[in-house]
């Protein structure tokens, strides 16, 4: 094993004495080498418009093209996303975000993929319990015409395809918000910014069943930040940019790059028109480096609480309700908002307690009228969520995320080590029980794929409300210490596990994960 990734039991402690432990580090010297912030904004070169005037945008659902088959074309495309000005973009589907796929639990499907951008590109379904053959590792690169697999060649176990490849994918899953991105080797960060996001949602009969909003009233909310250049397009600081053969961003932007701009659902700052009633609010969190923290407040500053009934990998066992949801890249959460005590004529706004200036607001709701509303939220949301003991788990693992060097300069390691293709950092049996200790040095949202976790503790105290039910995406903040247990049940083969920031997890924090 290597250093950070020993298989051993530490105290639980918190905060710098964390970090501490994992790099044998001095206080003194872990706190000094500790970066003094995650992210750097990035300023757009254009006037920006003034919030809640664009409507806000539904993203279309695919259609099948036969029984359980999908087909998605990624292409250039342009958009107008500010007003009067046009942003070419990489999509699936020519739209951002992507196009939503539906699906229901354990019906597979099929997607076929087809490479028409000018670089390669691998597909990852976020939150997916997926066989590896389409996991989307960085590696099994999809070619466009006429480009060779240049970083492929450094791993000899890449499975490289050339204008299509098909991902499969079981769905024998508990229902939730899963979302697709993709995942190429370096170059992850530039991918999803230029627009390559799309939303997966799986339902079963259980769920339907509950009475929660649905229809018109269910919405999903994909926040994410961006920032514009002068011409219209998107600003990036990447040190290549055609993003083709040098990784990673300019040095002010290591630490993830933060936009001016907060788009939900492709739209900046966008209204919605509701009804006086229950919506279920679908949240994903696709910023690159940007965290959030939530809150739901009315035009007099009256807050609405926001009704937590899902996490990453769905429904929690009951309802948790918050005045404040953090929320970091990659995370999920479905909530449930009243509008019933909101006159019609009022608003809602959606507002960030982390951003400031434009970046505190996020969008608004127009309440229009009263309406019927036979929805409600159940006491028992679910009782299908696992119930792992500590004391089942067959080892404990430490692991230490931090900046470090890598073969490109200064970037982000995980136990010491930058991500290398051909390394096996960690090697399990399928059907094992484990307890992950995971420490930060700055902000980290770490994500396992594959698997869904507990969160068992967070230096050394109980979990935080808003950790309840099952993840697979964890924000770990500044100096702490956080223990989570899952169950590699689902399938052999490689598997990734990294930071979220996407700069960081292109810089090097990503980790190879065998189950064999």
């Amino acid at each position: 094993m290597c250093e950070g990734m020993s298989r051993r039991r530490v105290l639980g402690i918190g905060g710098a004495l964390g970090l501490v432990a994992a790099t044998g580090l001095s206080t003194a010297a872990a706190l000094a080498r500790r970066p003094s912030m995650t992210g750097a904004v990035l300023r757009s070169a254009v006037p920006l418009p003034p919030p809640f005037q664009a409507p806000l945008p539904i993203p279309a659902v695919l259609e099948p093209v036969g029984d359980g088959r999908y087909e998605i074309t990624q292409r250039e495309a342009v958009a107008e996303i500010l007003p009067g000005l046009k942003t070419p973009l990489w999509t699936y589907e020519g739209t951002f975000p992507g196009p939503t796929i539906e699906s229901r639990r354990g019906r597979p499907i099929t997607v076929t993929h087809r490479n028409e951008l000018p670089v390669p590109t691998v597909v990852h379904l976020h939150g997916g319990r997926t066989p590896a053959s389409s996991d989307g590792y960085p590696t099994d690169l999809v070619l466009p015409h006429g480009h060779t697999a240049s970083h492929a060649m450094h791993d000899p176990r890449a499975v490289v395809t050339t204008l299509t490849r098909d991902y499969t994918f079981p769905l024998d899953q508990r229902p939730a918000l899963l979302w697709y991105h993709d995942h190429r080797m370096d170059f992850t960060a530039p991918a999803i910014w230029r627009g390559l996001a799309g939303l997966h949602v799986v339902r079963d009969d259980d769920e339907d069943d509950l009475g929660l909003p649905a229809g018109d009233r269910e919405l999903p909310l994909m926040i994410c930040d961006r920032a514009f250049a002068a011409d219209g397009g998107l600003a990036y600081p990447a040190l290549d940019p055609a993003l083709r053969e040098r990784p990673g961003v300019h040095a002010a932007y290591l630490g993830g790059v933060l936009g001016d701009v907060i788009l939900v659902n492709g739209a900046p700052w966008p209204v919605h028109e509701v009804d006086a009633a229950r919506y279920r609010l679908r949240v994903l969190n696709a910023s690159n480096a940007r965290h959030y923290e939530l809150a739901a407040v009315t035009d007099d500053g009256r807050p609405v609480p926001l009704v937590q009934i899902g996490s990453d990998q769905g429904l929690l066992a009951a309802p948790v309700p918050h005045h404040r949801l953090p929320i970091a890249p990659a995370e999920r959460y479905d909530v449930v908002i009243d509008f019933s005590q909101v006159r019609p004529g009022g608003r809602v706004r959606l507002i960030n307690h982390l951003g400031a200036d434009r970046t505190r607001d996020v969008m608004a709701f127009h309440v229009t009228r009263r309406a019927p509303d036979d929805s409600r939220v159940p006491d028992v949301l679910s009782t299908d969520l696992p119930t792992w003991r500590r004391s089942e788990a067959t080892t404990v693992r430490d692991f230490s995320f931090r900046a470090g060097h890598t073969p490109h300069g200064r970037g982000w390691v995980i136990g010491g080590l930058p991500f290398d293709p051909t390394r096996t950092d960690v090697a399990t049996t399928l059907g094992a029980t484990e307890v992950w200790r995971l420490i930060a040095d700055v902000h980290h949202p770490v994500h396992l794929h594959l698997v869904g976790f507990r969160v068992l503790s967070r230096g050394g105290r109980p979990p935080l409300p808003h950790d309840a039910g099952l993840k697979d995406t964890v924000s770990l903040r500044p100096g702490e210490a956080v223990e989570i247990i899952t169950r590699f049940d689902g399938y052999r083969g490689r598997y990734l596990f990294h930071c979220h920031n996407a700069e960081h997890e292109d810089m090097g924090m990503m980790a190879n994960l065998e189950i064999t």
